[in-house]
């Protein structure tokens, strides 16, 4: 790696540990989180400081800039509004060749909501409005996010859970998800109804979304289950690609 690539992804990690902050952080505390030397952190927060990407605060505590927050805020504008439309097309696929209710959901909190759904058109479907919102740590379409979030988040959540053993029994799931790339469950949150849901990436291997294709438990049989369990990861690679071009243009 070249001294400017090098350099480049410094900075780059330094806004990520500033992004995943819950309050600002001392220049010490950057240089542990991104794993170099203070004087180098210092360095580099000087040049992200004058291209007002971070924003040094009172007793020298260093946030990000209103530039990087307008930058992000548009990127992620545009890559919410791209998520509709590549979405969309990909889910009505889905749902013809599974005939099941297909889901896009995204994280609000420690909560998931449904921004879009395409419905089964058989007369036995699980039916979900768009705005419905379901616990991240329970059901398909949140713990396929749960295993991509950051440790932030995921501590939020388990904060939340008193009994040690469901704390246990959930890291144990999510790290399965994570070797698997997808989620399957029954009757986690509507009872008679399974998920098989996988996670959507943006260009930068941040989960921003999952997609789930959901209905009747008893229509869940080992054959159909691995149809739509190809089906749902192999929509969300397609999406994620697409994703990260969005990502790639809207830099350039």
């Amino acid at each position: 790696m070249g001294n400017g690539t090098q350099t480049l992804a410094r900075a780059l990690d330094i806004l990520f540990a500033l992004a995943e902050a819950e309050s600002t952080l001392s220049v010490s505390e950057i240089a542990e989180r991104v794993s170099i030397p203070e004087s180098t952190t210092y360095r580099l927060l000087q040049t992200l400081e004058q291209n007002g990407v971070v924003e040094r605060r009172a007793k020298g505590q260093i946030g990000l800039g209103l530039r990087i927050l307008d930058l992000a805020r548009s990127l992620y504008q545009q890559i919410d509004r791209e998520l509709y439309v590549i979405a969309r097309p990909v889910m009505e696929s889905i749902t013809e060749k599974t005939d099941e209710t297909t889901i896009l959901t995204v994280r609000t909190g420690t909560n998931v909501i449904c921004i879009q759904q395409v419905e089964s058109r058989r007369l036995i479907r699980f039916a979900i409005e768009n705005g419905r919102i379901l616990p991240l740590h329970l059901g398909a379409s949140g713990k396929a996010i749960l295993a991509y979030e950051t440790e932030r988040v995921l501590d939020q959540v388990l904060k939340r859970m008193e009994d040690p053993r469901q704390k246990e029994a959930l890291l144990e799931n999510l790290e399965r998800i994570r070797r698997q790339g997808y989620c399957l469950t029954v009757g986690e949150v509507d009872p008679d109804v399974f998920g098989i849901a996988a996670p959507i990436f943006d260009g930068y291997r941040r989960v921003v979304a999952s997609l789930t294709i959901a209905g009747p438990s008893e229509r869940l049989h080992p054959g159909t289950g691995e149809m739509m369990i190809r089906s749902v990861v192999e929509a969300t690679r397609e999406i994620s690609r697409k994703l990260a071009r969005v990502s790639a243009v809207a830099i350039e």
